[in-house]
């Protein structure tokens, strides 16, 4: 008998207090390999603060503290693991595009040559092969010298998608990444999510629910800091199991 297969990632019990402030009260979740899972909630649930545990970038708040387990293919990210590392399996793009002020290649080419890798026909196949994932090479292929800057808002995020992706993430959480988008560039991320489920795990947080249902395998509802409800997409639009998940689905409350 073969042993079964330990999930992508799994938190336990987990609890995150800033200074006296609870802002996540015992979130369960867990998510398995090329699983997109979408985060939806009220402003001020604990969405984001939640991503943020993931890679550890509330290590930068003094006052921030947690209880609980985050497993990482079965590692405590919060034991031994290096941040540094842990920051390389699991990829962030943020809410407002942000790109490095150097050119496109460098943008992509930058989390490589800071782990040494300076091989520069390496480092040219990486590029490319990141911005075709981020489904950008066609529109920048000829401007890969020029200024990221002078990227539309869109490409600008795609940009910054392919840059996590240049680091061969296990897992790329998405903070709200196309709420500073028009509805075409929107349409694009959406379908890059798709497609990028074929080699990651996602985790998008997300003010739509159109959106949500549209790109995820599941859905997390979180509110004042709790995950109320957690399952697949369709269940949890079409017959959710708390009643606070179907008033805010409904439009009741958010």
């Amino acid at each position: 008998m073969t042993a079964p297969e330990v999930q992508k990632l799994r938190v336990s019990d987990l609890d995150l207090f800033y200074g006296e402030f609870q802002a996540l009260k015992e979130i369960n979740f867990d998510l398995d390999k090329n699983e997109a899972a979408a985060l939806i909630g009220p402003s001020g649930c604990g969405k984001s603060t939640f991503i943020r545990v993931l890679n550890r970038m509330n290590d930068l708040i003094p006052s921030c503290r947690m209880t609980g387990k985050v497993l990482l293919d079965g590692e405590d990210i919060y034991g031994a693991m290096d941040v540094t590392e842990l920051r390389t399996r699991v990829g962030m793009v943020f809410q407002k595009p942000n790109p490095f002020n150097m050119s496109v290649f460098d943008n992509v080419a930058y989390g490589r040559r800071m782990q040494g890798m300076n091989n520069k026909k390496k480092l040219s196949e990486l590029v490319e092969q990141s911005l075709v994932k981020a489904a950008l090479w066609n529109e920048v292929k000829d401007r890969l010298k020029k200024s990221a800057l002078s990227l539309s808002g869109g490409q600008q995020q795609r940009l910054c998608i392919a840059r996590s992706i240049a680091m061969a993430p296990e897992i790329i959480l998405m903070d709200e990444p196309t709420s500073a988008l028009d509805p075409i560039a929107t349409g694009r991320i959406e379908e890059l999510i798709g497609e990028l489920k074929r080699d990651f795990s996602i985790i998008i947080v997300t003010h739509s629910m159109n959106q949500a249902a549209r790109i995820s395998d599941r859905t997390a509802f979180f509110l004042l800091g709790e995950l109320i409800e957690y399952g697949f997409t369709k269940a949890v639009f079409t017959n959710p199991r708390d009643k606070r998940t179907e008033d805010y689905i409904s439009g009741r409350f958010g």
